[in-house]
């Protein structure tokens, strides 16, 4: 798809549109597929290999993923690889649709090693689920949508050795 659109457009859509236009088009219907986002097990994927999988993106890549939970029978989720784990930072982000709360946004940063003693990386994921009441939503078997990316290590340390200065 990606190689069809003229020079300059990127698939970039907001936190709104990933939730209500493709995730819950996946959601009420598991055979739903996009051009733009791949099914993945993303526990079974190192970040490095996922650009790779994607079927677009140069800098950040989108994924469908169902949640893999720790154990049979708990709530807890999976977030390890074989080469690191997934680790959440800060709290979850509401996502609304007008006045309507329609899904949540959970950041994590991929560790390398095993916790504690995990090693960060630049690799970042936003994970976005729908909000609990939805109709379609299953408690064990929980669909998500990732946007997956390198934090800029340059940009970060450009950021603080030039503050920005209104004038």
């Amino acid at each position: 798809m990606e190689e069809n659109l003229p020079p300059g457009f990127r698939f970039h859509p907001t936190d709104e549109e990933l939730i209500t236009f493709y995730l819950t088009r996946k959601v009420s219907d598991v055979s739903f597929t996009s051009k733009a986002i791949v099914d993945v097990d993303l526990n079974k994927c190192e970040p490095w290999d996922l650009p790779d999988k994607a079927s677009m993106g140069e800098k950040e890549w989108y994924f469908f993923s169902l949640r893999d939970r720790k154990y049979p029978t708990g709530l807890r989720t999976n977030r390890a690889t074989e080469a690191g784990y997934w680790k959440t930072t800060g709290k979850d982000k509401e996502i609304f649709r007008g006045a309507v709360l329609v899904g949540m946004k959970k950041t994590l940063v991929f560790y390398k090693g095993r916790a504690p003693r995990g090693e960060k990386s630049n690799w970042v994921m936003h994970e976005y689920r729908l909000e609990n009441k939805h109709p379609f939503k299953r408690t064990k078997e929980e669909w998500v949508v990732s946007r997956v990316f390198q934090k800029s290590l340059a940009a970060k340390s450009h950021s603080r050795q030039h503050p920005r200065i209104n004038l």
